[in-house]
């Protein structure tokens, strides 16, 4: 594919999941991530009490491609993920308290009892389809933006 090819094919993809991405302020219900390629919006579920956050996304045969799981800490801490009855390829992107990415894990293996290592300060934890994260370009640096991300000190605020 040649790299026109290959930016159309980016560019298409982004359309794909921000079609009011625009217009768009915060919602409970979705992530935006802003990074070098541009800015891309998930529809999520958030988790952010210890038995949602241990459910996480097992079970589960499908996901929409623009669709994710959302996790939430009271406070910045080391963070590990292990894909234990997770049936799905995941891409885990790792935020500080201000949500900026700091790590990116991409093709989670459905099953692996592997921990999946976040590092520490971690405040954030958006679960996205397996491989979306490296074709949309994001990366460590790429930005969150969510009304859970205190807004005094969110590197990208709601609006």
């Amino acid at each position: 594919m040649g790299s026109s090819n290959s930016a159309a094919w980016i560019l298409a993809t982004w359309a794909g999941l921000l079609p009011l991405a625009a217009s768009a302020t915060c919602a409970p219900d979705a992530v935006e991530i802003r990074g070098p390629s541009g800015v891309a919006r998930f529809t999520v579920e958030v988790a952010d009490d210890g038995a949602e956050r241990a459910q996480g996304l097992m079970f589960r045969e499908s996901m929409p491609k623009s669709a994710g799981m959302l996790f939430v800490y009271e406070a910045p801490q080391r963070a590990s993920f292990w894909m234990k009855n997770t049936l799905i390829p995941l891409d885990m992107i790792f935020a500080d308290e201000t949500g900026q990415v700091t790590r990116v894990h991409s093709n989670a293996v459905p099953g692996d009892t592997t921990p999946i290592d976040g590092g520490n300060g971690v405040r954030f934890v958006l679960e996205i389809n397996g491989g979306l994260a490296r074709r949309m370009g994001i990366v460590e640096g790429s930005e969150l933006r969510h009304p859970a991300i205190p807004q005094a000190t969110a590197i990208w605020p709601c609006e």
